[in-house]
């Protein structure tokens, strides 16, 4: 039997609305996606948007008692693949920069995250920014009742990995609800056929994290930050979508 909750329409309806609020905000940070612009300062907005539609970020305060979290927003730039934490630090042009937002409203939780370029960057970097991207939607398009979790990972895998670029293994997908992190875990490489089999309620992230060098990562000391063991730059998407009868609603658009 499967450990992994469905969810009933109702609660499908209510994570629609963190979902579109996650989505939204997104939408307010991006003009200020700029040189110059602090890592502080996107948390800043993102927070007051966020609280302002009377939610509460999901991220501040995560994770354990003597390390929580410290903001709103991870803020991954360059060589950082995910749990960059918002400092002082200026984007630059020809940064890319993952922004990752999540959001909890009325007990349930949103969550996605986007790359975004910062002025004119390299054509090899904007290659790994659009596979990444292109991963993403590939493996949404296999979300369907019957489909199985393996058929997700495998979609990434195989494009990412024929152009040459590293998938992270050891940060996946997860299940998500009333609690951020629920099962069940979605890897973002894989064999087809292979894993759990979908079925209508099932709502988890897909959320591949794809580095232009190398697969493997590095944890800093900070205990959040995770680099490139190369040096290499990292590029990641989120969506969160619901398993629905006839295939699957993208709830973070």
């Amino acid at each position: 039997m499967s450990r992994v909750p469905l969810k009933s329409a109702r609660e499908i309806e209510i994570m629609r609305r963190a979902g579109a609020l996650v989505a939204d905000t997104f939408r307010v940070l991006a003009p200020f996606v700029k040189p110059g612009v602090t890592l502080k300062e996107l948390d800043r907005l993102a927070e007051e948007h966020i609280r302002k539609a009377g939610a509460i970020p999901a991220y501040v305060g995560y994770g354990p008692k003597n390390n929580p979290f410290p903001g709103t927003i991870c803020a991954s730039v360059n060589e950082v693949i995910c749990h960059g934490i918002p400092d002082a630090r200026e984007l630059k042009d020809g940064d890319i920069i993952g922004v990752d937002i999540g959001v909890l409203l009325d007990g349930y939780y949103g969550d996605a995250c986007t790359t975004y370029t910062v002025g004119q960057v390299s054509a090899e970097v904007q290659g790994l920014v659009d596979t990444t991207r292109e991963s993403l939607k590939n493996a949404l398009e296999l979300v369907k009742p019957g489909a199985r979790l393996g058929d997700i990972g495998h979609a990434i895998q195989s494009l990412a990995e024929a152009r040459g670029y590293g998938v992270v293994r050891e940060y996946t997908g997860h299940g998500i609800g009333k609690r951020l992190h629920e099962e069940p875990t979605v890897l973002h490489y894989g064999a087809r056929y292979t894993g759990l089999k979908l079925q209508p309620g099932m709502v988890f992230t897909i959320e591949p994290m794809i580095n232009l060098g190398r697969p493997e990562t590095r944890l800093l000391a900070d205990g959040w930050t995770v680099v490139t063991a190369d040096g290499s730059p990292s590029a990641q998407f989120e969506h969160t979508v619901v398993v629905t009868a006839k295939g699957h609603e993208i709830l973070t658009v």
